[in-house]
């Protein structure tokens, strides 16, 4: 039976999308490097909670499989902060500041929910 969770564990890893660009932040890594330490023995590994290995899989099968989308469609495709998913996955796969980030958290914040415009914020004093 290790053998057969051992494929389909290499299965699920040969399916699961990579992102070059995260490097070690990438889920699809994590999961290679969690799957070799697990069955550091090949087909041969003995499982000591099978149960646990089997739900395992099928927790990362469903979410690799979308299921949870296909299940409960967004009715919109921005968060609160109004950006979009491609924008988001922009931004975390490039690991490089946007011009949001360069400012400070309060000044986007306010930007973003004010109906001023951004110049008619005060800069906030710099504390001593």
């Amino acid at each position: 039976m290790s053998a057969t969770r051992y494929r389909r564990f290499l299965k699920l890893c040969e399916e699961w999308p990579r992102d070059e660009n995260k490097k070690s932040r990438d889920l699809g890594t994590f999961l290679r490097q969690r799957v070799a330490a697990a069955f550091r023995e090949g087909e041969n590994t003995q499982i000591a909670d099978t149960e646990k290995c089997d739900q395992t899989y099928e927790s990362l099968a469903r979410i690799n499989a979308n299921t949870y989308k296909q299940r409960f469609p967004r009715m919109r495709d921005t968060s609160f902060t109004g950006v979009t998913a491609e924008e988001c996955k922009l931004i975390l796969s490039a690991g490089q500041q946007s011009d949001d980030e360069k400012k400070s958290l309060w000044k986007t914040l306010t930007e973003r929910f004010s109906s001023k415009s951004p110049e008619d914020i005060p800069e906030k004093a710099p504390e001593k």
